[in-house]
């Protein structure tokens, strides 16, 4: 697939259909407020703010009315599906559809990671841009990492050297992506966790990009006490 940077465009994709369960939230998660504005709306803000970006595509379920697209730079489809990898694989098809081409770049981003900011959507950008595969924003392994055994107890630590925490976006070429996704589209995209995962599975290596702390995913009740504490620090 051809590598020139010099014309190949950079769009967003954000996978939004997703309920959240583990948030505990009566809405899904996406679509609590935060800071005075739904979670997502941080999110789009973001990428508002890099203007390489020409376009973002949100992902919602089948039905789901809650967000408005408020520009032309923001579209919103309806065609979420059972997980993650199948609402990306759509959104992908769908970016096809709306005029993007196979050698553009896609930076898929969870929704709930809602403190990216423009700044590190643009070193990954700077950093995969050249790159022949492309890559993520991660985490190299603060902590000690314990395996647990069926009881629950401790049965080995693991050397964190050369472990990573995977982060979104993660930043690759749309035909790329869809292809790889496609392989495993049969089998319900079994093993799929992330865009990256899909990559390695086509027998490529992404680029590991170093992110932020501060880009953790909204999972727990207790993340959106220490979301809100963050977005309101940057407007203090």
């Amino acid at each position: 697939m051809p590598a020139d940077s010099s014309t190949a465009r950079c769009f967003a994709l954000l996978p939004c259909a997703g309920t959240g369960s583990r948030a505990g939230t009566a809405q899904p998660k996406q679509y609590q407020p935060v800071a005075g504005r739904p979670m997502v709306q941080h999110t789009l803000a973001a990428f508002a703010g890099v203007p390489r970006i020409a376009r973002v595509l949100v992902v919602v379920a089948p039905g789901d009315g809650f967000l408005q697209p408020q520009s032309t730079s923001i579209l919103v489809a309806n065609c979420g599906g059972a997980t993650r990898a199948e609402s990306v694989f759509n959104g992908l098809q769908r970016l096809l559809a709306e005029g993007a081409r196979p050698t553009d770049w896609v930076l898929v981003h969870d929704a709930a990671r809602c403190l990216i900011a423009p700044a590190q959507i643009d070193a990954l950008i700077d950093a995969c841009l050249p790159d022949a595969v492309g890559g993520l924003l991660a985490l190299p392994l603060p902590d000690t990492l314990k395996h647990a055994g069926a009881d629950g107890r401790v049965d080995a630590t693991i050397d964190r050297a050369h472990k990573w925490l995977a982060q979104t976006p993660q930043m690759f070429r749309i035909g790329l992506l869809r292809d790889a996704l496609a392989a495993h589209a049969a089998g319900g995209f079994a093993g799929i966790t992330d865009e990256a995962s899909a990559i390695e599975l086509a027998g490529l290596a992404p680029l590991l990009v170093p992110g932020s702390a501060q880009n953790f995913k909204v999972t727990y009740p207790e993340d959106f006490a220490l979301a809100e504490a963050v977005l309101r620090s940057r407007i203090a």
